[in-house]
């Protein structure tokens, strides 16, 4: 008789690699880091969250961690986000309840003028049609963190440059 331990592990190990290499990340437990997110350094400004600062500064060291996850129409977890996704998801993971939908978002807390965004005011930019299209959180006066259909993971990006400016449509500061 053959002993078939040999093959019955070999299987085993290609079973097992081949789960592990998937890719996919997993939903974190409440309070838990998200898993496969890159690590980050911390946002100027943003280095001492606590509960005192304002809901935006906190979704955005919450966003800055989820560099590198990546992009998915209609997602709204860790295992992949659209724009309107992530911030609704960051905002929920410190305590704050946003819409689902762009425009929705669009009308959450007060405007603010472009001269005076300052780290977690969300930013709008009509991208595909009339109106807030996509969203995104400034992390200072030139760069945003955001889930972008192009590249296809969550980044920081200028949105200063030609192609976020001439697409600019304003800011609000959730409170």
């Amino acid at each position: 008789m053959t002993d078939c331990r040999p093959a019955a592990l070999l299987l085993v190990a290609f079973v097992a690699a081949g789960c592990a290499s998937s890719g996919a990340v997993p939903k974190p437990f409440p309070g838990a880091s998200t898993p496969g997110a890159q690590p980050t350094e911390p946002a100027p400004g943003i280095a001492d969250a606590s509960p005192s600062l304002e809901p935006g500064a906190l979704a955005l060291a919450s966003a800055l961690e989820l560099r590198g996850v990546p992009y998915r129409n209609g997602g709204s977890d860790p295992s992949g986000f659209d724009c309107s996704g992530l911030v609704q998801w960051v905002f929920a993971q410190n305590g704050h309840a946003l819409p689902r939908e762009v425009r929705e978002q669009f009308l959450v807390g007060r405007e603010v003028d472009a001269d005076e965004v300052r780290p977690g005011d969300l930013l709008f930019f009509d991208t595909s049609s009339r109106g807030a299209s996509h969203v995104g959180i400034a992390l200072d006066s030139e760069t945003f963190v955001h889930a972008p259909r192009s590249n296809g993971v969550v980044r920081v990006e200028r949105y200063t440059s030609s192609y976020w400016s001439r697409r600019y449509l304003g800011a609000r500061r959730v409170e």
